[in-house]
């Protein structure tokens, strides 16, 4: 049994602090949000309260389309920290948002990962967890 298993730590909830109760009350609502620089105009998700591009801190809050494509996943098979030793295999992935930026995310409801494409169209679903809705994506229809 992994430390973290006897200790009881969870590796998947948030901790929301002023900044990211934004996003997290966003995520309970069924949006998701990514930042967008007043600058230079580049979109970037995770939240930070500055453009990695320019590093101007004039970025704001959007509602993003909740539209991605796949650019690579990977089917996890064995993870030993609490909950995900659970809820393996699932599928771990790097998603192209619409609107620009990568985000790392799971891919649900698609059964095997045999089935998945580069390229494919995703939607962005939101899995309670806790009290928080976590942002995942799946299989456009």
């Amino acid at each position: 049994m992994s430390a973290a298993a006897r200790t009881g730590l969870r590796f998947d909830l948030p901790e929301p602090d002023a900044f990211t109760r934004p996003y997290w009350d966003a995520t309970a609502a069924g949006w998701l949000l990514i930042r967008r620089c007043g600058a230079c105009g580049a979109a970037h998700h995770y939240p930070r309260e500055f453009c990695p591009r320019c590093w101007s801190e004039d970025v704001t809050w959007e509602r993003a389309s909740g539209r991605a494509t796949l650019y690579t996943w990977s089917e996890v098979h064995r993870n030993d920290l609490p909950p995900f030793g659970t809820r393996v295999p699932y599928v771990a992935a790097v998603v192209d948002l619409a609107e620009g930026p990568r985000m790392m995310t799971q891919v649900v409801g698609c059964g095997a990962a045999e089935g998945l494409r580069i390229g494919m169209g995703l939607k962005v679903a939101f899995r309670a967890a806790e009290g928080f809705a976590v942002p995942v994506f799946r299989v456009e229809a």
